[in-house]
């Protein structure tokens, strides 16, 4: 993990005391290749390894990979290849690998891996006693998609919106799909966000970190964080599929004439062309719940990256902004992470300084009484490495479009970050923190997410690194590390409404890499569901391979719960590095998702099994988990 913004800070450890001195920005250079936003230069430039990464940078949150990913491939650098070109040949060897497979699997039968039922370049992975491995997207193409999002139609649980970041238009875009036989099959399309003007006075060149949700009505909603690379220009914007299109495609949400044929204007939640800030990591929800006082509102929370000036001199807030009109129009943002003096001790870069405004991946959860919890990680504290999960809430009856409305964060745990930082040989990032033997990042602060069950029981869950081992060089360098590294995944629970927490739960007993889980508890709040990525199987700890793995926690408060672990994957997914895909080596994704509805468990991940021939490649893969009937 780990980039910053603005000032640049070097931090000398002195024991534990960290001795911070401070340089100001010097500006931009006249590089006409760099992002005209400042925010997403800095980023880009330390993974070229133009800047060095200072302790300071290390130390507070990064802009999400996939951002920087699609800003880097943007500008002909893929972030793997940088330093690697002698991995050019395979990668034109993988291309012929890949298309020499596509012609034998054009003369098979039509039934061969599932392959009828969907228009497009469907497959299905089976065995193992796994359930279905369906692929999502339908692309025919060798592009990357990854980083995932499924939401489940509750006036109609067959029917189901699916998304991920989306290559096959090009680096870097949002792609949506859409599944009506229970994600039996699925379609794929790509949302007409890139045909909004924004105020740079031309459509966008990237869209990053997809999300959707459904209403109470069973209308779905998306959005994706928007950006240039010419100009400073950043948005945040939301489309809308009315039922029962069902997220067969998408509209501009107001209730106007022909609104179906409309593609513009979109839900405009942010939009800014401002150098000095960029906004990232959104996650959108619905209120979904019938009986609900705010039923069918629609929220939105983000991170704020921004060069302030003040403290050291930039920073990353929560911020959040709320729909009472189907999508259409949005409240102004507001800062919702507010500040805590008992937590919140350090690197302020705002004019308070117990501001806990070093934040990033908020996930927001609508209770079934319209009560809005968010979850998020942060970074206000002394320590290289040592970090925090927070939550904040807005009440039912409260109007969350106001700052004060929402309640002061409270910490639920610690999240530790000490895994080692690229580069290397792997694919692993300069400035970016990894698990070897493979190169991709470890978004803990992005992969934390939280539900409420009936009762008003809130969970929340994460991973992180307190248990890695000297071996894998903590806080070092990742071409050093050794395997195994010991990431593990954990959950905590609040019975009284966030005021107090329970200690961290470890859920992951094998000594080896689990990381990036999502979770959701079930409605009666009899089991915690969360999956995770999971280098425990066969030799995927020295090897780099890695499966996904969902456990069940059954009576998830109680001192000894219940725990059943499910093998997701029919087999484990290869390594993706340089040597065998330069082009996406480097990036999972900073999430996958889980989402639960009555007794079905459904999942979405990046998975690197070829579809055909033998070269590894990103695909968005489903499966479901549960009590559920598969016809």
């Amino acid at each position: 993990m780990r980039k910053r913004i603005g000032a640049v800070v070097s931090v000398a450890l002195l024991g534990t005391v960290a001795v911070i001195v401070l340089v100001l920005p010097t500006g931009a250079t006249s590089d006409s290749s760099r992002p005209g936003n400042a925010v997403l230069a800095k980023a880009v430039d330390i993974e070229l390894g133009v800047r060095e990464a200072t302790k300071t940078d290390l130390k507070l949150p990064d802009l999400s990979g996939s951002v920087v990913t699609a800003a880097l491939e943007q500008v002909g650098e893929s972030q793997a290849a940088v330093g690697l070109r002698a991995a050019a040949a395979p990668e034109a060897q993988a291309v012929q690998q890949a298309q020499a497979g596509r012609s034998a699997a054009q003369g098979g039968d039509d039934d061969d891996n599932g392959r009828a039922g969907t228009v497009g370049c469907s497959n299905v992975f089976t065995g193992g006693g796994a359930p279905k491995n369906i692929r999502v997207n339908q692309d025919c193409s060798l592009r990357r998609q990854a980083e995932e999002v499924v939401a489940v139609n509750p006036t109609n649980p067959r029917n189901l919106v699916a998304g991920q970041n989306d290559s096959v238009v090009g680096f870097n875009h949002c792609g949506y799909d859409f599944s009506f036989d229970g994600g039996k099959t699925w379609g794929t399309l790509t949302p007409p966000f890139y045909q909004f003007t924004g105020v740079a006075g031309h459509t966008f060149d990237a869209c990053s970190d997809p999300t959707a949700t459904f209403n109470a009505n069973g209308n779905a909603y998306v959005g994706g964080v928007l950006f240039d690379l010419g100009t400073p220009h950043s948005a945040f914007l939301v489309m809308k599929s009315n039922a029962p299109n069902g997220g067969a495609f998408y509209h501009e949400p107001r209730s106007i004439a022909f609104q179906l044929y409309r593609t513009t204007v979109p839900g405009v939640v942010a939009n800014d062309n401002n150098p000095d800030v960029f906004h990232d990591k959104e996650f959108i929800v619905a209120d979904s719940n019938p009986g609900s006082p705010k039923k069918n509102n629609v929220y939105a929370t983000w991170t704020r990256f921004a060069n302030t000036g003040v403290g050291v001199g930039g920073n990353s807030p929560i911020y959040f902004s709320q729909s009472t009109d189907g999508g259409a129009t949005w409240s102004p943002g507001i800062e919702i992470s507010g500040a805590n003096a008992a937590i919140c001790t350090a690197f302020s870069g705002s004019a308070n300084p117990k501001a806990c405004d070093q934040d990033q991946g908020s996930h927001p959860y609508v209770g079934r009484d319209g009560t809005l919890y968010v979850a998020f990680g942060n970074s206000n504290t002394p320590l290289l490495g040592i970090n925090q999960v927070l939550v904040v809430k807005c009440a039912a009856a409260a109007n969350c479009a106001s700052a004060a409305s929402w309640s002061a964060p409270v910490k639920v745990g610690d999240l530790i970050g000490t895994h080692p930082t690229g580069p290397d040989a792997n694919g692993c990032p300069a400035g970016r923190q990894c698990l070897p033997p493979n190169g991709y990042r470890v978004p803990e602060f992005t992969s934390i997410s939280n539900s409420v069950d009936r009762n008003g029981v809130w969970y929340v869950s994460w991973a992180d690194s307190r248990n890695l081992g000297a071996n894998c060089n903590p806080l070092g360098l990742s071409a050093t590390a050794t395997p195994p590294c010991d990431n593990d995944v954990f959950y905590a629970y609040s019975t009284n409404g966030g005021t107090s927490w329970s200690p961290a739960k470890k859920l992951t007993p094998a000594p080896s890499a689990q990381w990036q889980p999502w979770s959701e508890v079930t409605s009666d709040g009899d089991s915690l569901w969360v999956a995770y990525y999971d280098r425990s199987y066969g030799s995927c700890e020295t090897t780099g391979c890695n499966d996904i793995t969902a456990v069940e926690v059954r009576n998830p408060t109680s001192s000894k719960p219940k725990l059943k672990y499910t093998r997701v994957t029919t087999s484990s997914m290869p390594n993706l590095t340089p040597a065998t895909n330069p082009v996406q080596a480097g990036f999972l994704g900073d999430y996958m998702w889980v989402d639960v509805h009555g007794e079905d468990v459904h999942i979405v991940w990046a998975d690197t099994r070829p579809r055909v021939g033998t070269a590894p490649e990103e695909d968005v893969y489903y499966a479901r988990l549960g009590g559920g009937d598969d016809d």
